[in-house]
């Protein structure tokens, strides 16, 4: 798991506070761990909740905010001391780093500076800076175009192939909160749901977002959906987006498996995804779909371009349909298609074991694993993968690769 830096704010403002709190959304890295609003009990707050950063306001009361600031850097809490003001008097920015501010601000922020000084105190704090920092975690959103065709499958099983790789921490997320059945691929029987999380929503950290996780022995973690249907109605987009971003700060690769009805929280969810993969099968009502559906995703700008079609189960004996007819069809182009292998899959499922552990040297298997490396890699300004030679594709899967 990656590090997230945990802050605590006080200022007396309630919109500079709402102002902050709002930037914070667009930092990924961050985690606003505790907000106050007087000066005289943010020490107790500080105690309890021990941030990585303590945030200062001055401008409410500039000799008692200074006072805290010295009262701060005194303290057993090992947290660095970032001082925001609309004041540019030089005499108040030399007393509040004399106190032990480590950063000054001016008010009101902007999100470059005030990035740039979270990254100059991590390295304090004894992290890393920008450049030596581990990538901000992946959100892949798979999406189907009707139900049975694989969806569940390949996101349980792409996150279980990212997770051979040590240094990844990948989070299956079930987000087909009546039917989905994640937990069963995963032979899980989960102690929280996502239902567990909203419900705590208010006091949510990143230490309680854990704990409400079950590890599987592949490495990957799963959040499931909630046990009960109409605790569905439960989850409003503004809390999955907020799990979503402390998620995302966390851990490496965020796998959501989202239901079939595009719905107002598979949108939001697909809005903040770097990529959303639309699984389709070769008959003619899953293509008629896929016409349906990214004419519906061409109208959300921060959808429309980042969604690959994959074709699944490539090989089924009673398809009529070729993938040349399959192209022409759907006027798209198909990121990845994966091998028919009914056997394996529904053993896997059955066993509740991921293919990477029930048959790592199926064909299938491979094809997910290169599949979602690829997808998740990162890339240079041509767009190949850094790690990645520049050669010709070849093979199968590769023919479609890319485009």
């Amino acid at each position: 798991m990656k590090s997230v830096l945990r802050l605590a704010t006080v200022d007396p403002d309630e919109r500079s506070r709402t102002v902050l709190k709002s930037m914070l959304v667009g930092v990924d890295t961050v985690w606003l761990e505790a907000e106050c609003a007087r000066y005289e009990v943010f020490m107790e707050v500080a105690r309890q909740t021990l941030p990585d950063i303590a945030v200062v306001n001055l401008d409410s009361n500039p000799q008692r905010g200074l006072q805290l600031v010295g009262e701060l850097a005194r303290s057993q809490i090992s947290c660095a001391i970032l001082v925001v003001s609309s004041s540019q008097e030089g005499s108040l920015i030399l007393q509040a780093m004399r106190n032990g501010a480590r950063e000054f601000l001016n008010l009101p922020l902007q999100l470059e500076d005030f990035v740039a000084a979270l990254d100059r105190l991590r390295v304090s704090l004894g992290g890393v800076g920008t450049e030596g920092a581990s990538r901000s975690g992946t959100i892949v959103t798979v999406a189907g175009v009707s139900g049975g065709v694989g969806c569940t499958a390949l996101a349980v099983n792409a996150g279980a192939a990212l997770a051979i790789e040590s240094e990844n921490s990948p989070v299956i997320i079930d987000l087909d909160l009546t039917l989905g059945d994640a937990d069963v691929w995963l032979d899980i029987i989960p102690e929280y749901t996502i239902k567990d999380i909203v419900e705590s929503i208010n006091r949510l950290d990143y230490g309680l977002l854990k704990r409400s996780l079950t590890r599987h022995s592949c490495g990957a973690f799963l959040l499931p959906r909630p046990i009960e249907l109409e605790h569905a109605e439960m989850i409003r987009p503004d809390d999955l987006r907020r799990i979503l971003s402390l998620l995302k700060a966390t851990f490496s690769h965020l796998i959501i498996d989202v239901s079939k009805s595009f719905n107002r929280l598979d949108m939001a969810v697909m809005e903040v995804s770097d990529r959303v993969l639309l699984v389709t099968q070769l008959d003619l009502s899953c293509l008629r779909n896929v016409i349906r559906i990214m004419q519906l995703l061409d109208h959300y700008p921060l959808i429309k371009g980042k969604v690959e079609i994959i074709v699944n189960r490539v090989g089924l004996e009673d398809c009529d349909i070729s993938l040349n007819k399959a192209l022409e069809t759907i006027g798209r182009s198909v990121y990845w298609q994966l091998p028919n292998d009914y056997s394996v899959m529904s053993g896997a499922r059955n066993n509740g074991i991921p293919l990477a552990q029930f048959a790592p040297r199926a064909k299938l298997t491979k094809a997910i694993s290169e599949m979602i490396h690829r997808l998740t890699a990162p890339v240079d300004p041509a767009g190949r993968p850094v790690d990645e030679p520049v050669k010709k594709r070849g093979g199968l899967f590769g023919l479609f690769a890319g485009r």
